[in-house]
């Protein structure tokens, strides 16, 4: 036997974890190589937890130290760049808080420890720097690709309302509008495996150029119990659902008002719509939003109420959590 079919005999001696096979059978290690009195591997990390990591290396220098007269042993780790998903959160039309919506998603989705970006995509009227508490920062750029800002709640996010001065209005035509849609999601977005997108209202360039360069892994949408406003929505599932995005469900907002005073609720904007709109349509209903003030409150003040425990953060709660299991996401 030679020295190699003897060191790689030594490794398969060690079970990858995920395959249950030989490191170097299952392609998690190539056979070592021997330099006098070190031998160097290089193992394949991805998917692995720290734990396993550590676990495995250790194994490998119980294996290798004293084989063959190796004194030293080295281990270089690689991994597979970490795949990132999109999610798409739309609306048929403004005004439904979908903006709202996605900042407090993301803020709940971070909180349950996935590791989640935020893009504004709103491109002629974002909102995002306002709701997570960053006007006025700037991303920065290395090798031409954007660095996310770092807001205050674990979640990185960009934003054109980042890169114009407060009130400029972004006069751009689809190409243009595409083309910073495109810096946006290609910036430097590190180890975020899912990137929340807050859609502009409707059916237009942004959603298709999305659709047909960016691949959403799913859509979420947006609407108000009223007829008009899932009038609209039904569009905007349509249009997903022509390019084979997925619908990972329906959301209802402003679903009930809760008086301060008495506590009465009353229903400004109809009950129960968007739930029957979803039966209707065969896709998930995930939950109603309630149009509470305390909402309005902290968002203006740039705080999103999914940052803290409470009433008001956890219908967010609730429906990220039906996110996750929907998109099979797993806490990092």
């Amino acid at each position: 036997m030679s020295q190699n079919d003897i060191f790689s005999a030594a490794l398969d001696a060690i079970a990858d974890p995920v395959s249950g096979r030989g490191l170097v059978e299952s392609g998690r290690a190539a056979a070592p190589r021997v330099n006098g009195e070190t031998a160097s591997v290089i193992l394949d990390v991805s998917g692995l937890s720290g734990d396993a990591r550590a676990q495995i290396e250790r194994a490998i220098r119980g294996k290798l130290t004293g084989l063959g007269g190796v004194r030293e042993v080295r281990v270089a780790m690689t991994a597979e760049k970490p795949s990132r998903r999109i999610l798409a959160i739309g609306s048929g039309k403004g005004g439904v808080g979908k903006s709202t919506l996605s900042a407090n998603l993301a803020v709940s989705l971070a909180r349950a420890g996935i590791r989640t970006g935020l893009i504004d995509a709103d491109i002629y009227g974002p909102s995002q720097p306002r709701l997570m508490g960053s006007e006025g920062i700037k991303p920065t750029a290395e090798d031409k690709k954007l660095i996310p800002v770092q807001t205050a709640f674990g979640v990185p996010m960009l934003s054109m309302g980042q890169m114009v001065k407060p009130g400029q209005a972004i006069a751009w035509r689809g190409p243009m509008a595409g083309g910073a849609l495109g810096q946006l999601v290609d910036a430097e977005w590190g180890d975020a495996e899912l990137l929340v997108v807050d859609m502009p209202p409707g059916t237009g360039d942004v959603q298709l150029n999305m659709i047909q360069k960016h691949r959403p892994a799913g859509a979420l949408i947006v609407s108000t119990p009223q007829d008009l406003a899932l009038i609209d929505a039904a569009r905007a599932i349509d249009l997903f659902r022509q390019a084979d995005v997925p619908i990972v469900g329906l959301v209802e907002n402003m679903a009930g008002y809760a008086c301060p005073h008495c506590g009465e609720i009353s229903d400004p904007f109809g009950a129960g719509g968007a739930e029957a709109a979803a039966r209707e349509m065969e896709i998930p209903f995930l939950g109603r939003i309630p149009l509470d003030i305390a909402i309005r409150r902290a968002s203006d003040a740039g705080f999103p109420p999914a940052a803290e425990d409470g009433p008001q953060g956890a219908a967010f709660a609730e429906i990220a959590a039906q996110l996750i299991r929907s998109l099979s996401l797993r806490a990092g």
